[in-house]
């Protein structure tokens, strides 16, 4: 497992860094003193998650996670200073996946990590990696493939393709999907569902070759026409 902690203060990243001995996982460390070297370190080292200060000088927090939700949905928990509620909701709105205020109890942290971590991975103790056709979904890492080529999702449609990619060859039915993804007050808004369906479907399969990489059940729901084609390597986060 590995973790990023990128903050520009090194008394701060070694807290993190001790922060993490009470999580439940071995973790190897790596640690960014901006925002520059941070997106260095994610594209070279390929983190499992990233421990993110929000105010830093140069690229702060905020230009790193919106450059890096342009292409990936690696976990991020944010740091933001204790009383500047504005910070918090903006990294959220920006693909967060949690937040942490500073001065922080180490044992949240963890928490929160292992929380962030459980629900990363929450499907069914499944692979980690689903091929439909010439993608590859990375259900671990949160990167999608086509044809060797990263694809670039939104927060919404990679929630969407995780949902139908944790269960590759299944229907899941149209309620299931918009309650998973957008909650019960969605649920009977079918016309959305296809609208971000089609978005789906014009990133993953623009040609829209037969069979559909993504296959409609009119009535009924989607089906990704895919398989798990690696065993899971996940830590256990629930010990």
């Amino acid at each position: 497992m590995k973790v990023l902690i990128v903050d520009d203060e090194p008394d701060v990243r070694a807290l993190v860094a001790s922060a993490l001995s009470y999580a439940p996982f071995e973790s190897e460390v790596l640690e960014a003193g901006d925002g520059e070297e941070a997106l260095e370190v994610i594209r070279d080292a390929a983190p499992d998650l990233v421990v993110l200060d929000l105010a830093m000088p140069t690229k702060d927090g905020f230009s790193v996670l919106e450059e890096l939700r342009r292409v990936s949905m690696l976990p991020v928990i944010v740091l933001t200073a204790r009383g500047l509620e504005q910070d918090k909701i903006r990294g959220l709105e920006l693909g967060a996946d949690d937040y942490v205020a500073k001065p922080f109890n180490p044992a949240e942290l963890s928490a929160r990590a292992r929380a962030v971590l459980r629900r990363m991975r929450s499907g069914d103790g499944a692979a980690p990696v689903v091929r439909a056709k010439d993608v590859e979904i990375d259900l671990d890492r949160r990167l999608v493939m086509r044809s060797g080529e990263l694809v670039a999702l939104t927060r919404t449609e990679w929630q969407l393709l995780q949902s139908l990619a944790e269960h590759p060859g299944k229907v899941l039915g149209s309620v299931e999907l918009l309650t998973r993804v957008w909650g019960p007050e969605f649920r009977d808004d079918l016309q959305y569902l296809r609208v971000w369906i089609s978005r789906l479907r014009s990133k993953l399969d623009p040609q829209r070759s037969e069979p559909e990489l993504i296959q409609t059940f009119p009535g009924i729901g989607y089906m990704l026409n895919g398989e798990f084609v690696s065993e899971s390597n996940a830590v256990d986060v629930d010990a």
